[in-house]
C-alpha cells in the first residue's frame, strides 16, 4: 500500500481549558487559608484590585466597584438548591427539617483573634494600657534546634568536636531524636567514626533528658540513667518494648527476672518517661481550622446552612480608577497591560462568587442527605457519596469533590470536614436500607467501651451482635474498623483489664 501526505480540514468540538477556567477551578479545592494568601497575591500584582474595607463590602467612595462578598449568600427557602440569587446582599436563609433536635442549639461561632498591642500606649508614663502585660513581651517560644545550639555554645567543645556537635544538633528533629546516620557524617565531615560516637555522647547529656537518642529504647534508657534507675532487669524491659504493647506480663516476668509486684513498678516507672523530649518546645505553629460553613439548629428543629463571612476574601475592582487610567495617553503595550488587569479583575471576583455559591450549594444537600446525624448523631449517618450529591444539585463529581476538599462545616455536634459526611455503604441483613461505615465504626467503638473483665467482646462476637442490628458484615471487616480506632484485640483487651482491676 503506497503512501501519501495530504492536508484535510474536520470540524470538531474540543474542551478548551482556558486560564480563567482553570483560576475557577484552583479556587474551588483551596482551603479558606490558601484562597486568602491567592487573592493577596492578586491584588499585589493587580492596580485595579484592592479589599474591600468594612463587614457590609462597600469600598471608597466613588470606586463603584463589584465586590465578591459571599458573607450574606443563602440558597432560598422556597425552592431549596436551585440556582443562587445574583445578588448576594438579599439575606435569606436555607432551612431544613431535621427531626427532634436538641431544644438548645449549641453556639457554632469562634473567638476572633485578639486585638495587636497598641505600642505607642504602651510605654511608661501616663496612657499605658492596664492589661498590658510587660514580662509576656519579654518572652518568646524557642524551639528545640535553638535551645540545643544555645548549650552547644556552652558546653566547651571545640574545633572538629563542635563542628560534629552542630551538625548532629541540625539533624535533630522536633520530637529529639538524631536522624543522622553516624557513618554518613563521619565520612562528610571528614572524621572518624569514633569520634562521632564519643560527640553524640556528648550531646546526650544535653538538656531535656533523653535528647538526641537514636531510638525510643536508647531514649529511655538515657532517662533511667539520670534517674539511676538503669539496672539489668530495666534494661531487659526495655528491649523488649512490643511485650510491653501486648500487656504480655508473664514473658516479662520471665525475662527480667523479677515477680508480679516487680514488674508492675517498673511498668509505673516506665509510664512516667517520655518518648519525645523534644515536644514541650516551640515547633512548626499549628494553624487553627476555621469552619468555611456553619449550621444552626433552629427552636423548630430545622437546621439554617450559611457560609462563614469571615473566611470569604472581600474584594472589589477599582472602576473609577480604571476610566481614570484608560483616558490617559499610553502605549499599546500599557494599553493591553491595563485591559488584562481589568479582565483578572472582573474573572477574580465572579469567580470568588461562584465559589461561595458552590460551597454553600454542596453543604446545603449535605446537610440535607444527613439531616439524621444532626439530629440524633453518628449512629444515624447515613451513606452517601459524591455522585449523589453531585446529581441532586446538578454538578459533576468532579467538582463536588474538589468542594469538599479541606472544607470545614461547625455544627452543633463539633467540627467536621465535608468528606466527613461521605462514607461507604454496609448492606443490610433484611435487604433494607444500607448502613454508612461510619456509623458500623461507631457502634463498635460503643460496644467495646461497654465491656467489662468478664465480658470482653471478641471480633465474630461483634459480628454476631451488629447481625441483630441488621448490619451485614465481615469480620476481617469488624477487625480492619477495630484497627482503625485504635483498638486493641480481645486478647490484649482482656489482659489489660485484669491488670488495672
Amino acid at each position: 500500500m503506497a503512501m501519501r501526505q495530504r492536508l484535510d480540514m474536520r470540524q470538531s468540538q474540543s474542551l478548551v481549558m482556558t486560564p480563567q477556567l482553570q483560576q475557577a477551578i484552583k479556587l474551588l479545592q483551596l482551603s479558606n487559608i490558601e484562597l486568602a494568601e491567592f487573592v493577596e497575591a492578586e491584588i499585589e500584582k493587580n492596580p485595579l484590585l484592592q479589599r474591600a474595607e468594612g463587614s457590609d463590602g462597600d469600598g471608597p467612595g466613588d470606586s463603584q466597584a463589584a465586590s465578591s462578598d459571599g458573607g450574606d449568600l443563602r440558597l432560598d427557602d422556597a425552592s431549596g438548591l436551585n440556582e443562587a440569587r445574583e445578588a448576594l446582599d438579599a439575606p435569606s436563609e436555607d432551612v431544613f427539617e431535621g427531626g427532634t433536635g436538641s431544644d438548645v442549639p449549641q453556639a457554632a461561632a469562634g473567638a476572633g483573634p485578639s486585638a495587636a498591642t497598641d505600642w505607642s500606649k504602651a510605654s511608661s508614663g501616663k496612657g499605658g494600657s492596664e492589661d498590658f502585660d510587660f514580662e509576656g513581651s519579654l518572652t518568646s517560644d524557642v524551639s528545640l534546634n535553638a535551645h540545643l545550639h544555645n548549650q552547644l555554645n556552652l558546653s566547651g567543645l571545640t574545633g572538629a568536636d563542635r563542628l560534629i556537635a552542630s551538625r548532629l544538633v541540625d539533624e535533630t528533629d522536633e520530637g529529639g531524636y538524631c536522624r543522622a546516620d553516624l557513618p554518613e557524617t563521619a565520612e562528610i565531615l571528614g572524621a572518624d567514626l569514633a569520634d562521632v560516637e564519643r560527640v553524640l555522647g556528648i550531646c546526650q547529656g544535653f538538656d531535656p533528658t533523653g535528647v538526641m537518642a537514636r531510638s525510643i529504647p536508647e531514649c529511655l534508657a538515657l532517662q533511667l540513667k539520670e534517674r539511676d534507675r538503669y539496672d539489668p532487669a530495666m534494661a531487659a524491659l526495655i528491649d523488649n518494648l512490643d511485650l510491653v504493647a501486648k500487656h504480655d506480663l508473664k514473658k516479662l516476668r520471665e525475662i527480667c527476672g523479677v515477680d508480679q509486684a516487680d514488674i508492675m513498678d517498673m511498668l509505673g516507672e516506665l509510664r512516667a518517661l517520655t518518648p519525645r523530649p523534644g515536644a514541650s518546645f516551640a515547633g512548626d505553629a499549628t494553624v487553627a481550622v476555621a469552619p468555611d460553613v456553619f449550621v444552626r439548629e433552629l427552636p423548630s428543629g430545622m437546621f439554617a446552612v450559611e457560609l462563614n463571612s469571615d473566611t470569604l476574601p472581600r474584594v472589589l475592582m477599582d472602576k473609577a480608577y480604571y476610566a481614570e487610567v484608560s483616558a490617559l495617553p499610553m502605549r499599546e503595550t500599557e494599553k493591553e497591560f491595563i485591559t488584562d488587569c481589568a479582565a483578572n479583575a472582573t474573572w477574580l471576583i465572579k469567580s470568588l462568587d461562584q465559589r461561595a455559591r458552590t460551597i454553600l450549594k454542596v453543604a446545603s444537600e449535605i446537610v440535607r442527605q444527613q439531616d439524621a446525624f444532626f439530629a440524633h448523631g453518628v449512629a444515624h449517618l447515613r451513606p452517601l457519596n459524591l455522585k449523589q450529591v453531585a446529581d441532586a444539585i446538578s454538578m459533576h463529581e468532579s467538582t463536588v469533590s474538589r468542594v469538599t476538599s479541606n472544607k470545614y462545616m461547625s455544627t452543633p455536634r463539633g467540627l467536621f470536614e465535608l468528606k466527613y459526611f461521605f462514607s461507604a455503604a454496609i448492606p443490610s441483613t433484611g435487604g433494607g436500607e444500607a448502613h454508612s461505615a461510619e456509623a458500623v465504626r461507631h457502634r463498635i467503638k460503643v460496644l467495646i467501651e461497654r465491656e467489662t473483665v468478664a465480658d470482653v467482646l471478641s471480633d465474630d462476637q461483634i459480628v454476631e451482635i451488629l447481625t441483630e442490628y441488621g448490619i451485614e458484615i465481615a469480620r476481617r471487616t469488624v477487625a480492619k474498623y477495630r484497627e482503625s480506632l485504635g483498638i486493641p484485640s480481645s486478647v490484649q483487651r482482656r489482659r489489660r483489664m485484669r491488670q488495672s482491676a
